[in-house]
């Protein structure tokens, strides 16, 4: 039902609460109403205006709700009845959501019949709404937030509708999600629904559920979802066993035999955390707490039994084998790294003992952090190895675990070729079919074998590969019974792959539904008073020293002017181009990230937001970096590697950056040209055309000496992150599909 014009809140008009002035139209139900008969009465749901006027009773409740209506209007800077951001699309269905959908539930809520003991349950959805709209107004509006605002809002008026009907426990098995686990306080009457939800989306999402384990400690179905949250995360139930809260009798009263061994583990080992990925050795009683123990103390025999579990096929406890094998992993190659000016010999020492499948854990272990000369010495090695093995022989051996990720980096070290000639002709291509399958599998939020497929194609140089993986993507994209998300992953893997060598046309395919990816337009980084404002991170580490000292080099007294203090720097541009450059200190840890807090503070205070972010230190230190971004920030330079897991975080604070990254960890001898390189575009007040940039850069690099001219060719401008680009363009995509809904 299309509502007319309205000059006031609905609320205000019948109530007289001091409420905001609105100018919108709100708009047609999501819900398509049947159209009654006129000697029909309609539902209290399907009348959009006040049957009668809000008794004062309730009025607080109803003003508390239009007061969270408020705040999120004022989101965006001004309370004008519109959510406006930079993504259209996404305003689009946030002002819906919140501004048009919420005051409606409040209209419908007050249209229930009854009296008395109607009045209080009024008020119970009434301030259920409100903390709704507090938890929604506490999330960033961002593309992949503003679908679950969306639907959390639709679920709350289901949930309300379908108890009205009394056919709550029909909906919540029908609809055992998310969105009604976010919403069941309005099931706080209806144990045996509220209940059913808990427990279906403890096994659906235990590593979730678990984490809310203190709101049911004492509800029975407690016990179902501790076990079934052993099985996947098993260090969530051992840090509750060893804890001295409430928690840790909720996991020891439970009699699962898998939780019993966490138990015991807890109670027996001297490194419980170390011995934890062995869970399935002990609970199928193939090693004895005391054994696995015994080894902890080796690193290079804890590594190879966690090796050993993973060729094993170990189910048990398999994410917390990954998280270790990862870490400990990292750690060999992090020694590496640090000795990359030592001779082979020395370097590499440490490396020997392992066999192939060892360094093929060890490498996708490190991918966020390995340099390339310790990515070919680990793959010459491991193709050493693993002889007389073919490649496909010893991803069989390794259970396949992670093999994207790995013909990713081997693509970008361009040693995939090499890795491919130890195969049979029919084994590679099986292996490149499978490589490209699957994709559709798993929740739309699942991209990380997407991206890693995005990523190898701009790598691959052979064009007879390049030609077979485009043909298995269309291939996937036209086969029968397709999924929402495989039509979107294999449509745009598509597109992708066909405009890979020409940016400007593949920016042209994708200009519905992502910004331009060949240049950032110099007004999209302007604020209100026409600055640019450029935040740079950088750590109190030897290198964050180096790296600063690096930096101001960027910034020659002829263009620039400089305020310090004790914890940051400031550079004003002095042309008629205003930019203003913010960098931390790079002050011994932990005062570097005490410098960091303050600058934030200072910022925060005075309403200045940067649209460019420069990270600068190793890829540790990122997630530090990335706290900062906010959904203004048009270009991000990580300075390290730009991993998949980087990328997601990235743009899911700042949904239209552009990312620049490098295949292994940054160097200040190309990261100064590329600042300086886009500082210069932007004194003159130019785009950032990425584009022109890399030529210019390109051709200085090849003026230097190989060593800098191979680090510079490990960068990845934006119009090239075509992992970055394929995320950007999938979740606009689902946006508009959901849009449809």
């Amino acid at each position: 039902m299309n509502l007319p014009k309205r000059t006031a809140w609905l609320l205000v008009a019948v109530t007289g609460i001091s409420m905001l002035s609105y100018t919108d139209t709100f708009a047609q139900k999501k819900k398509k109403k049947k159209k009654k008969e006129k000697t029909e009465q309609l539902q209290p749901w399907e009348v959009d205006t006040l049957i009668k006027p809000i008794p004062i009773n309730r009025q607080r409740f109803t003003d508390n709700v239009a007061k969270q209506v408020r705040t999120a209007d004022l989101r965006d800077g001004s309370v004008d009845g519109k959510i406006e951001l930079d993504d259209k699309a996404t305003s689009a269905v946030l002002t819906q959501a919140l501004l048009r959908d919420v005051p409606l539930i409040e209209i419908h809520i007050e249209n229930l019949a009854g009296t008395g003991a109607a009045d209080q349950t009024k008020v119970r959805y009434h301030r259920a709404l409100e903390n709704m709209m507090k938890r929604l107004n506490a999330k960033t509006f961002t593309v992949a937030n503003a679908t679950y605002i969306k639907r959390s809002v639709r679920n709350f008026e289901e949930i309300i509708i379908a108890i009205e009907e009394n056919r709550i426990m029909d909906y919540v098995k029908e609809n055992a999600n998310i969105y009604t686990l976010d919403n069941s306080d309005l099931l706080d009457n209806h144990p045996d629904a509220k209940g059913y939800v808990f427990e279906a989306i403890g096994k659906q999402n235990p590593e979730m559920m678990i984490k809310r384990l203190k709101e049911f400690a004492k509800e029975p179905y407690a016990d179902p979802v501790v076990a079934a949250a052993a099985k996947v995360v098993p260090g969530t139930i051992l840090t509750y066993a060893t804890s001295t809260s409430m928690l840790s009798n909720v996991v020891r009263r439970n009699k699962d035999p898998l939780v019993q061994t966490i138990v015991r583990i807890a109670s027996e080992s001297r490194t419980p955390l170390k011995v934890l990925p062995f869970l399935g050795d002990i609970y199928n009683k193939r090693k004895t707490v005391a054994q696995i123990d015994a080894i902890t103390n080796n690193p290079v025999a804890y590594y190879q039994n966690l090796v050993r579990l993973k060729t094993q096929g170990e189910t048990i406890a398999d994410k917390t084998i990954d998280a270790e094998i990862n870490y400990r992993g990292l750690q060999f190659v992090r020694e590496v790294n640090r000795l990359h000016d030592a001779p082979n010999a020395t370097r590499f020492k440490s490396l020997l003992p392992f066999g192939a499948e060892d360094l093929y854990f060890m490498m996708i272990a490190s991918q966020d952090e390995i340099y390339t000369s310790s990515f070919t010495w680990m793959f010459d090695r491991m193709l050493e190895r693993m002889k007389p093995k073919s490649g496909d022989q010893l991803l069989e051996q390794v259970k396949k675990s992670h093999f994207r990720t790995f013909i990713r980096m081997a693509a970008g070290y361009n040693t995939l070729s090499s890795f491919l000639a130890t195969m049979e002709e029919s084994k590679k291509m099986a292996l490149m079919k499978e490589f490209v399958s699957d994709l559709d599998k798993g929740t739309e939020d699942e991209l990380e074998d997407a991206v890693d497929v995005a990523d190898a194609f701009g790598s691959i140089t052979d064009p007879k590969l390049a030609a077979f993986l485009k043909d298995e993507v269309i291939s996937n994209y036209e086969r029968k019974n397709q999924t929402k998300k495989g039509i979107v992953v294999y449509g745009l893997l598509s597109t992708i792959f066909k405009g890979a060598e020409n940016s400007e046309a593949l920016s042209g395919d994708l200009d519905d539904l992502i910004p331009p990816i060949t240049y950032v337009p110099y007004d999209a980084l302007r604020n209100a008073k026409g600055q640019v404002v450029v935040q740079t991170f950088f750590y109190g580490d030897e290198d964050g020293k180096t790296s600063f000292a690096s930096f101001k080099s960027n910034f020659p007294a002829a263009k620039w002017k400089s305020v310090t203090n004790k914890q940051w720097i400031t550079y004003t541009s002095t042309g008629a181009h205003p930019i203003i450059v913010y960098a931390n200190l790079p002050l011994s840890e932990p005062k570097d990230e005490e410098a960091q807090r303050a600058l934030a503070t200072y910022m925060d205070e005075h309403d200045i937001v940067p649209t460019m972010v420069i990270h600068r230190g190793h890829s540790y230190h990122l997630g530090g970096s990335l706290e900062r971004l906010t959904p203004d920030v048009k270009v991000v330079m990580l300075g390290s590697c730009g991993g998949y897991h980087n990328l997601a975080t990235v743009l899911d604070k700042a949904p239209d950056a552009n990312i620049i990254s490098t295949k292994q960890v940054g160097s200040y001898t190309v990261n100064e040209p590329i600042i300086r390189n886009m500082f210069d575009q932007l004194l003159e007040g130019r785009n950032i055309d990425w584009i022109s940039s890399w030529t210019t850069l390109g051709r200085y690099f090849a003026s230097k000496g190989s060593h800098e001219r191979d680090l510079f060719s490990d960068y990845i401008p934006p119009n090239r992150n075509l992992g970055a680009i394929f995320i950007k363009a999938y979740r606009k995509q689902l946006q508009k599909l959901d849009e449809n809904d």
